[in-house]
């Protein structure tokens, strides 16, 4: 006679084989019943995994002393040698200090303008006028960047440039703005907010499309003004927007993108125009320090990957829209 538990043994792996069997067989079929989908993400899972997965390895050589004859592997390694010359070097407290400036003031000055932007648009009547709103409000973020520093160099120019002019034409004096390094943070932004609040604000405007026209009848039946109704029923319809894209912006915050700077920085404005970004660009590119750069633009994301995970999880107890 045989052992039941023995057979209960010798059967489990047939059961438990089919099980995966069956499973694999109906995911295969979901796979391949939505093999469109699939067709339209491959592009970009093929770009971020050709360009940012695939190279992710390379950040080892922040912990060598890399030679491009000899190759990454072959390179010597030196431990934290480069993250030590970094923190101990003099520039670092200014690189940071710059760096989180500059950052903070955009995050003060140009999250919250999208969101205005978006409420008045979306209170405007279809018509001519939303239309002319909406594309002059849109139409910075097409702007190349290379053209908008060269449009702030001519605006600017202390003799030529038509912001002078205005000055002398109200009888103050003129500014040289880009010489001047306690103007270039609010050039930067003030610039970055009226380039991208406009195709900011079509997240929020997308948001508010949602937002059901019986709530807005009832309240006007109630007696509610136009600005309680955008105060009690758009805003807070938009806020798990806000909360995701406020994760986004702080988990973000120390990449500072180095071409705009690039193109506004001069040895006069140096003090507060020097970021880790631009650093990061000069040492690796310019000065050929691979390893260097890399243990500095390391640092950098880490700091990030910080930010955004407190951040989320601040979010996830203070309200109950997450990034995870």
């Amino acid at each position: 006679m045989s052992d039941p538990n023995q057979a209960s043994a010798n059967l489990a792996p047939t059961i438990r084989g089919g099980v995966n069997k069956s499973t694999f067989k109906k995911k295969w079929k979901q796979i391949k019943n939505s093999r469109q989908l699939y067709l339209f993400i491959l592009p970009a899972f093929l770009f971020f995994l050709v360009f940012s997965y695939i190279p992710m390895y390379g950040v080892i050589i922040a912990f060598k002393d890399y030679i491009p004859s000899v190759g990454i592997f072959d390179s010597p390694w030196v431990g934290f040698k480069h993250f030590e010359r970094f923190f101990h070097s003099y520039y670092f407290w200014d690189l940071l200090k710059n760096t989180l400036g500059i950052s903070f003031y955009s995050l003060i000055v140009g999250f919250p303008l999208p969101i205005i932007l978006a409420l008045a648009l979306n209170e405007l009547k279809d018509g001519f006028g939303k239309k002319f709103a909406q594309t002059v409000t849109y139409a910075p973020n097409f702007i190349s960047v290379v053209v908008i520093g060269g449009m702030l160099i001519a605006f600017l120019n202390p003799s030529t440039g038509i912001m002078n002019h205005m000055l002398d034409f109200f009888g103050l004096d003129r500014v040289a703005f880009m010489t001047d390094p306690r103007w270039f943070k609010t050039i930067y932004v003030l610039s970055g907010v009226w380039q991208g609040t406009g195709w900011g604000s079509v997240i929020y405007l997308a948001a508010l499309s949602g937002v059901s026209s019986e709530l807005h009848e009832a309240a006007a039946i109630d007696g509610a003004t136009r600005m309680q109704r955008v105060w009690y029923i758009n805003l807070p319809t938009i806020i798990p927007t806000m909360v995701i894209l406020l994760i986004l912006n702080v988990g973000s915050i120390m990449n500072l993108g180095y071409e705009k700077i690039l193109l506004l920085q001069n040895p006069l404005n140096m003090e507060s125009s020097n970021v880790i970004a631009t650093f990061v660009y000069k040492q690796g590119l310019l000065e050929a320090q691979y390893s260097y750069a890399t243990a500095v633009g390391l640092f950098n994301a880490v700091i990030n990957a910080v930010l955004l995970i407190s951040v989320n999880k601040i979010t996830q107890k203070l309200s109950s829209s997450s990034l995870w």
